[in-house]
């Protein structure tokens, strides 16, 4: 996300290189720079003129500091003006009631239905609740049945009344639900239009009267730039919601509807989705999304992943067996799952300063572990734990049983010998070493 913003920011940088000093005529040329990155990636023109109106005034009344470049010096300025356009800090997210009562609003095709499953999900897992969607959409064909599937596979359950056409009546049927089945968290996913029309406002308006929700959420398509700024000033007119969810934002959006929304309706940015996965939402937390956007990844969110996802006791273990050089495959499958259970693959490298630049181009699959994975599936359970008795003979079995060839088994199991080689040299393991420190450094 916001690729092209960041090329034309990196642009904008470069024009003060070389410079010992901050200028009226340099910054005038690096500010109006910014301004046309700002406006190329859908933010208002007004908007993108207070934000390097303030960026200019910053920058000339610095000192001049002696162990800061100009260039550097700016982009701290930028980072910092970023952030507070996103609204400076972590929005508060009321989830204490009983039940807490949600409310989703958004047009049809933003994410609703999706964030909506996405959101119990995170309240059953992070916060420890017990969640409870219903189905209020009565309008979109098998809505319902998209909730219901949902619920399914996250084990969470959705109450729904397909003979009943009154989200009104719906809404507080699922309110008693919850109340008669011990559920303290209510989330009510709502109908949707292609367009912001009359009926549906006072449809949404009517529900929030009725249930009186402790959060009402505005849903948005972030790929819609301008447009999801202009539904979020209709919508926050209507119902007066307290906080915006961006969804998609792992598509190819110029950026805009991030930057733009808090500025302009005045409500925070609460949450961020991108991807299909059930995890894949966070609060959402203006200071890293400024510092991805300039490229310097986001450290602190891929510690968090690693803090939730990582098993420090099999961590322990492991190093323990690096430390004899007993380490095997068995230990390794088990690396390869905490890795996978924190996310999308290019997504995580994406979190490490300079990484996301150098990604942008390759593609790399959520399958990127198969092939491995096979080989080691092929193997017997005597063989993941005694590597070294991978002869010629039980090579050749591996490559036919996992559908490879013998040259791509022979490299995998060098390469998993050179890694354990590696590991053993860092004295505390590789990956286990480097979450724990990540976890004790987060403490």
């Amino acid at each position: 996300m916001f690729n092209t913003l960041q090329d034309r920011l990196d642009k904008a940088f470069s024009i003060l290189k070389g410079h010992h000093k901050i200028t009226e005529i340099n910054i005038a040329k690096t500010t109006k720079e910014i301004r046309r990155a700002l406006v190329e990636a859908d933010v208002n023109y007004k908007i993108a003129k207070t934000f390097t109106d303030n960026v200019k005034e910053k920058a000339l009344g610095q000192g001049v500091l002696k162990s800061v470049q100009p260039g550097q010096m700016l982009v701290k300025i930028v980072e910092d003006e970023l952030r507070d356009l996103m609204g400076g800090e972590v929005a508060s997210f009321q989830i204490s009631g009983n039940p807490a009562v949600i409310l989703i609003a958004g047009l049809q095709g933003s994410g609703k239905t999706t964030f909506t499953h996405k959101l119990a999900h995170w309240a059953k897992s992070k916060k420890g609740k017990s969640p409870l969607m219903v189905a209020g959409d009565v309008y979109r064909p098998a809505a319902i049945d998209q909730l219901a599937s949902l619920g399914e596979k996250i084990d969470i359950p959705v109450f729904y009344d397909k003979e009943n056409k009154s989200p009104v009546s719906i809404a507080k049927a699922g309110i008693d639900f919850a109340k008669k089945n011990g559920h303290d968290v209510v989330i009510i996913d709502t109908a949707g239009r292609l367009a912001v029309d009359e009926v549906m406002m006072t449809e949404i308006k009517d529900v929030k009267r009725a249930i009186q929700p402790q959060e009402t959420l505005f849903v948005v398509d972030s790929m819609t730039g301008q447009d999801a700024v202009n539904t979020a000033e209709a919508f926050n007119h209507n119902i007066d919601f307290d906080g915006v969810v961006l969804t998609k934002l792992d598509g190819d959006t110029r950026g805009g509807a991030a930057l733009s929304i808090q500025y302009t309706v005045g409500k925070p940015i609460k949450f961020a989705s991108s991807g299909e996965k059930v995890d894949s939402i966070d609060l959402f937390h203006p200071d890293r999304m400024a510092r991805r956007i300039l490229g310097m990844g986001d450290i602190v969110t891929l510690v968090e992943r690693a803090q939730q996802d990582f098993d420090e006791e099999e961590a322990r273990k492991v190093s323990k067996k690096i430390a004899k050089n007993k380490f095997d495959f068995d230990d390794f499958m088990g690396q390869l799952q905490q890795i996978k259970k924190m996310g999308n693959m290019k997504d995580l490298l994406s979190m490490m300063p300079g990484m996301g630049k150098a990604l942008r181009d390759i593609e790399i699959s959520d399958d990127a572990f198969k092939k491995v994975e096979a080989i080691m599936q092929s193997m017997t359970a005597y063989e993941r734990a005694n590597p070294d008795s991978l002869d010629g003979s039980r090579r050749k079995r591996l490559a036919a049983g996992s559908g490879n060839s013998i040259q791509e088994v022979n490299r995998f199991i060098k390469q998993f010998e050179d890694m354990k080689k590696m590991m053993r040299k860092m004295q505390g393991g590789g990956n286990a070493k480097m979450m724990r420190s990540m976890m004790k450094s987060r403490r």
